[in-house]
């Protein structure tokens, strides 16, 4: 694909009419900075020193302008032609007044060497990227390292962004078809801008914009678009999968805080008690916690496990109010409402000594901590307590590690349809030919790269720490009252709901270890682990958001 478009984008005659396309194209950027001066005549050194003269130069300039030849009054509408507002010159007559100065067309005001202008195209880019590392997707004011960050960086040492655009991106048009938060991977995501797409001395763009970009960070290939396309805005749905190990359906250890939250309330709602008791931890009481994991990895989920998740997980398809599941929203904010397509449960699936399993997310948009909004459903907890997360009330839902997110990718289908049927009326080579969005031309490099950088990622940093244990543990642990929704009727109690302005004695505090997915050393998460289970660790209070910046974390 990319070869072929860039072909698409050989040079046309200049004498042809498309031409005036390449210009107007062009000049669709944000304009830059003018650096014409103001025109002033130059003062009379001969002021009037009376009405009488006044009046005889008044009759002179009459006679004068009498006896003007029509070609010289025309030339002075032209002349006005080429002032903008103020009485400033346009930029073709900044360029004619330039060249008569003798500045020539190639260089600055002050002599310095000019760039050269090319044209700009709107086009779509397909990435990939390994999260790990990254401060999320989009680029931060606080110059933080993100993937956008560094894939505009690349394009602008390509020359695919001009040195002109360079201090900002906002003056291509960069928008991205999803958002996704720090840590998380995608397999496939899209960018779309203005890209200078001829380049001088560059034959394959996408290979050379690779050379720049770290080996985590792909360009699987670009395609020429409309120019209104947004990446966000023509986007229509999303797909992401989560990937985690199966012993998190094993029910809490006995001696855990939720069994103590249990022995103390379950007179208090009697008939709610959960599924406390499991086969599984007979005779552990003393066990270690390296011990449990060692037996946690070789446990196998049964059909019956699995199917059960599947119902629970048929609770999210359709429209919902997912304000339970983000930050920063009211349940009477419209935007809470997202429809979810698809749902699909994997069959598990051994790598190592540990049984995996991933969900398939397919819906039209996220909001912010959506998909990992999940919470402990081991307990017995039946798929009725959906509807209750769903209702009007305020309830916590804690957040599962980032580790095992991925945006697999965004779809584009009816603008996919709507350029199927303008192509028609073209050949693939005609430069006005639109072709689809379609990641599956790449598929084979993509599931290469998902292999080495992000599942190969994924399972060393749990084989080798745990984390996926450390996070459920840390569940298990808490004995307040913000998780007594997880109970055998489904049913929320009034103690489980957040009341606003109201203080909440001991809520359940995240913590931010869950939500890093690149740790350089084992001894690095280890500390943190270790200060997480004595309460050391900083626990996750999320900033403050704006409804514009709440839209922008949307994807």
């Amino acid at each position: 694909m990319s070869e072929s478009a860039t072909k698409r984008e050989a040079p046309v005659d200049a004498s042809g009419p498309e031409t005036k396309r390449l210009r107007m194209d062009e000049d669709d950027s944000v304009p830059q900075a003018s650096t014409s001066s103001e025109i002033t005549e130059p003062p009379n050194s001969s002021e009037p020193t009376d009405e009488t003269s006044k009046q005889a130069e008044d009759v002179e300039m009459a006679d004068v302008k009498a006896a003007e030849p029509s070609h010289q009054k025309t030339s002075e509408k032209k002349a006005k032609r080429t002032r903008g507002r103020g009485g400033r010159k346009t930029r073709n007559a900044e360029d004619a007044a330039a060249a008569a100065a003798g500045e020539g067309e190639g260089q600055e005001g002050d002599g310095t060497p000019k760039a050269p202008r090319y044209p700009k195209r709107q086009c779509a880019l397909l990435i990939g990227f390994c999260g790990s590392g990254y401060s999320g997707m989009q680029i931060q004011p606080d110059h933080a390292r993100t993937i956008e960050g560094v894939l505009f960086q690349a394009l602008v040492k390509v020359g695919a962004v001009s040195q002109d655009n360079a201090d900002n991106p906002v003056k291509v048009g960069l928008a991205r078809a999803a958002r996704t938060d720090a840590g998380v991977h995608a397999a496939g995501n899209l960018v779309s801008l203005k890209m200078i797409l001829t380049i001088p001395g560059v034959k394959d763009l996408v290979a050379r914009i690779n050379e720049e970009l770290p080996p985590e960070i792909r360009l699987w290939g670009y395609n020429r678009v409309q120019n209104s396309f947004n990446a966000r805005l023509v986007c229509e749905s999303r797909k992401y999968t989560y990937f985690f190990p199966t012993y998190l359906l094993i029910p809490p250890k006995p001696g855990s805080g939720i069994h103590r939250l249990w022995a103390e309330k379950g007179d208090q709602y009697p008939g709610m008690q959960p599924t406390l008791s499991s086969p599984f931890w007979e005779g552990t009481e003393e066990s270690s916690k390296e011990e449990d994991l060692a037996r946690k990895r070789a446990w196998r989920a049964s059909p019956e496990h699995v199917e059960s998740l599947r119902s629970l997980a048929e609770k999210y398809l359709g429209t919902h109010n997912f304000h339970n599941f983000t930050v920063g929203r009211e349940f009477n904010d419209r935007s809470n409402f997202r429809y979810m397509k698809k749902i699909e449960v994997s069959d598990p699936v051994v790598y190592g000594d540990t049984e995996w399993i991933s969900v398939l997310f397919h819906g039209q948009s996220f909001m912010l901590h959506q998909i990992v909004g999940k919470y402990n459903y081991s307990m017995g907890t039946p798929a009725r307590v959906m509807s209750e997360l769903y209702g009007q009330r305020s309830i916590f839902v804690p957040k599962m590690p980032a580790l095992g997110l991925l945006l697999e990718e965004p779809l584009f289908t009816s603008y996919n349809q709507r350029m199927g049927v303008i192509n028609e009326k073209f050949k693939p080579t005609d430069p006005d030919y639109r072709p689809p969005i379609d990641f599956d031309i790449f598929r084979d490099q993509i599931n290469a790269f998902k292999e080495q950088f992000i599942y190969k990622n994924m399972r060393e940093i749990e084989d080798r720490d745990g984390l996926f244990d450390a996070w459920v543990r840390s569940v298990d642990a808490y004995a307040g009252n913000d998780l007594l929704y997880l109970n055998s009727t489904g049913s929320v109690p009034d103690a489980a709901v957040i009341a606003k302005g109201t203080k909440r004695t001991n809520p359940f505090r995240e913590k931010r270890v869950f939500d890093i997915t690149s740790f350089p050393g084992s001894e690095e998460i280890k500390k943190k682990l270790e200060a997480d289970e004595d309460g050391d660790l900083e626990s996750d209070s999320e900033t403050k958001m704006d409804k514009k910046q709440l839209e922008e974390t949307e994807g």
